[in-house]
This record gives C-alpha cells, structure tokens and sequence, in this order.
C-alpha cells in the first residue's frame, strides 16, 4: 500500500504569507502601535531573507567555473614544472634531490590551500549573506521583548496613581491578551524564517546561530505565555482597586 510522502520543507512563501496576515491583524487592532512598525520592518527583513535564501539555494557557477579553472591552471603548472626537471638522479647530489623536495611539497601545500580556499569561497560568500540576516532578526527579537517588557497582566483591573515616569498602561484584559498574542507570534515566526537559512545552507556556523535565535525566541515567548496564563485567571468584571505605580 502506498504511502503518501510528508512535506518537512518550510516553505518560505507561506511564512511570508503569514507574516502579512499577522502585520494586518496588527493594523486592524492596534492601528498606531509601535508594534505595527516593527511588523512592518519584520515584513522588510523577510522579503530580504527570501532573495538571500534564493540566491543561497542555488549554485553560483561563476564562482565554481572561476575557482575550477584556477585550480587547472595551479595543477598544470605543477605538472609542467616537473618537465623542466631532470631527472637523471646520477647526476643529482643529494643537496639537490633535498632542494627538489623541498620546492615540490610547497608547491603543494600552497597549492593545497589555495584549492581550500577556492572550493570554501561560495560557501563563505554566503555564509556572511546569511550571518547579516540572522543578526538582524536577532535584535528584531530583542525589540519584541521589549513591547511586551511593560505589558504587566497583574495591572488590570486596577485603578493607578500613576507616577510622572509610570509606563502607559491603556489596554483593556482583551486587547493586552491580542497584544501579547502577536508578540508571541512574531516571535515564533522570526524562529522559522531564521530556520529557512539552516534549511537552504545546512553549515555549521549558520546551524549553530539559527540556533541560537530559536533558543532566544523560545525564552521570549515563555516570559510573554507567562502573562497570558496570568491574564486567563483574571476576572475581567473584579472590582477595581487602587495601587500606587
């Protein structure tokens, strides 16, 4: 009996599909919202992440033609160094066959490296691309944080003498619930776009700081479910009482 074969691919357009669908939830809620802006520049940062992971996702012949045909041309040059040499070794002395040695195991040594550093050349190329994304959806993560830092569930429902520095705090339970809502979401999607560069370019670097980012958001969003469970316990018709802030 066949069976059907499962996508484990994260498809980049649905993400992004997503993240506009959450940008409007935004709009439509919270229209002038600092956390509407930051969607928005979430948006930005995405539509770069989708060509970097194309262009990472695809081979770049140039730079493989190019370090192939300098590698050909090394090797020639070897081969061809080697015809100019006579081998006759009765007529070498030993200070010469040593000095032969010599030239030829650093020939290719530094031809050795030199075929390192060209074969390495693409997959560095786009390692940094990739490494400027993440560190941007990186501190995108840390802004989000700090939205919901002031966010404090136990504040409704409560009449405050505020203070001349106190935070605004205008959001009713319901509002304050969407609000950390889509703080928690857009920290989950920041995971999975981040996840699309380990999936396209599956280096050790790049693993290593995908996750990171995931492990980061993940702490986020602990603290911002925090204050929804908080939130889910309140009574939204308690009395009010007054607490100085």
């Amino acid at each position: 009996m066949p069976h059907n074969e499962v996508n484990l691919v994260l498809d980049s357009a649905k993400i992004m599909g997503t993240i506009k669908a959450l940008e409007k939830r935004i709009e439509d809620r919270f229209p002038s919202s600092s956390l509407l802006k930051t969607c928005k520049g979430f948006i930005q940062i995405a539509d770069d992440s989708q060509e970097n992971i194309n262009y990472i996702g695809r081979p770049n012949l140039s730079i493989r033609i190019f370090a192939l045909a300098i590698i050909l041309m090394g090797l020639v040059g070897i081969i061809y160094s080697f015809t100019l040499v006579n081998f006759k070794f009765s007529n070498l002395s030993f200070v010469d066959v040593v000095t032969l040695a010599e030239a030829t195991i650093n020939d290719l040594v530094l031809l050795g490296a030199a075929i390192f550093f060209l074969v390495t050349l693409e997959v560095r190329l786009k390692r940094n691309k990739a490494i400027k994304i993440l560190d941007q959806l990186r501190g995108l993560a840390h802004v989000i944080d700090m939205h919901q830092l002031t966010k404090d569930p136990v504040m409704i429902g409560v009449i405050k003498l505020k203070t001349y520095n106190s935070p605004e705090r205008s959001l009713s339970k319901f509002e304050l619930q969407r609000y950390l809502d889509y703080c928690s979401e857009m920290l989950s999607l920041i995971g999975k776009v981040a996840a699309l560069y380990s999936q396209s370019l599956p280096d050790d670097v790049i693993v290593r700081t995908v996750n990171e980012i995931e492990s980061l958001t993940s702490g986020f969003s602990r603290k911002v479910w925090q204050k929804i469970m908080i939130l889910a316990d309140i009574d939204g018709d308690a009395p009010l009482t007054v607490q100085m802030d």
